[in-house]
This record gives structure tokens, sequence and C-alpha cells, in this order.
């Protein structure tokens, strides 16, 4: 059953456009109206939306995101890692719970640890010293409004994106932007460098232009 987590400010709802797209609902079915409906009348908050055609819509309040800034992070094989990717963002409970650790982050890679594909429960995106860098669109990974709406509003290239090679932002439509912090295991690769501020505030802009309630 297609599944989102959004968050609604004065302002709508955090990239309103790429939720719908995520949630793939007949135009004019009564699935989409009444999500249409419920972006329009719902109170600020953080929501987890169910809905598909003859099942109608389930809307569920949830707690803020667990992401912060400067949060330790850890490597990990992804539970994903072999499915065709990215694909549809699963409901709990997810393949992703055995991954996910209080207070920290995961970043989820290949088997052989070559290449971060997403947090546990995010986006990720690069920054190589020149422009931003997505991951390669057919890695096994969660389909991400915020990782899309980058790709397609902001400048950025796609490749493998190693651990320790480039600063790094976890990126969602509910944190937002989150730069992580140390590892949990000292051995662990280092990023170069900060994430430019610069440019993460040119992402957190963009979420903010594509915020808005439906017609």
């Amino acid at each position: 059953m297609p599944y989102t987590l959004l968050r609604v400010t004065g302002r709508g709802v955090v990239l309103w456009d790429y939720h719908l797209r995520r949630l793939a609902l007949p135009p004019g079915s009564a699935e989409a109206e009444a999500l249409r409906r419920f972006a329009r009348e719902t109170e600020v908050g953080v929501w987890a939306v169910t809905t598909a055609p003859g099942r109608g819509l389930r809307a569920e309040p949830r707690a803020e995101s667990q992401l912060r800034d400067g949060m330790p992070w850890r490597l990990e094989s992804s539970p994903a890692a072999g499915l065709p990717g990215p694909f549809p963002k699963p409901a709990a409970p997810s393949l992703y719970d055995s991954v996910r650790r209080e207070d920290v982050a995961t970043l989820l890679t290949s088997p052989d640890g070559s290449e971060i594909y997403e947090a546990c429960r995010a986006a990720i995106v690069a920054w190589d010293g020149e422009g931003l860098v997505c991951v390669p669109a057919a890695r096994p990974r969660v389909w991400s409004t915020a990782e899309a709406a980058i790709r397609e509003h902001l400048r950025c290239r796609e490749a493998p994106i190693a651990p320790g090679a480039w600063p790094l932002l976890l990126v969602n439509a509910v944190k937002g932007t989150c730069e992580p912090g140390p590892a949990v295991r000292p051995s662990a690769p280092v990023a170069a460098g900060p994430f430019p501020a610069a440019v993460r505030a040119e992402i957190e802009a963009l979420f903010a232009a594509l915020t808005r309630r439906p017609e």
C-alpha cells in the first residue's frame, strides 16, 4: 500500500508535489481527493499517510524526526542490497528496522562497503568540492521526495559515493537537512571537511519554495 511521511507547516506540505507523486493515486479518484482535502485542512505537524485505490486514506500523527546535526554515524550493509531501485517507501514494520539505532545515523552501503546508497532514515547527497553529487539512479534505495527535488531543481551529478570520500548531507521531507558528526567507530572513514553551509542553505530554500497546500 502506498505510504509517505510528510511535514505540514504553516505554509503547507513540505514537498507536496513529490508526496503526491510518491503515492501515485489516479487523478480525480476518491482517494486523491481525500488526500488533497487532508493536505488543505490538516494541522501543523508530522503525519504518516497511507492511501490506495479502494482502501481510503489513513493519516496518523508522528513524532519529530530523530535526525539531528552532529549525530554519530556508522556504516552497515544495506538490507535492500540486491533489490531494484529506487523503490516505494515502506511503512513500518520494514526491512530498515534492523539497521536503525537510537541516536545514530546508519549509512547503508553496498555489500562490499565501497558505496553509500542512503541512510536508514534519509537520502544522502555529497559535495565533491565543486558541486552536488547524488547516488547513481538505479542504486537500491527508497525513492526520496527530497532527493528527487534536488535532482530536478539544482545542479548535480551522479557518481558512486564512497565512505569518507566527500562531506555528506542527509535529506528528507520531515527533517529537511542534517549534517552527521563523528563516526561511532574511530576507525571508520572520515569525511573530508564540513558540508558547505551555503549549499545546504540553497537546499533548504528549495524545500521551502516547494512547500504548499493544494488548491
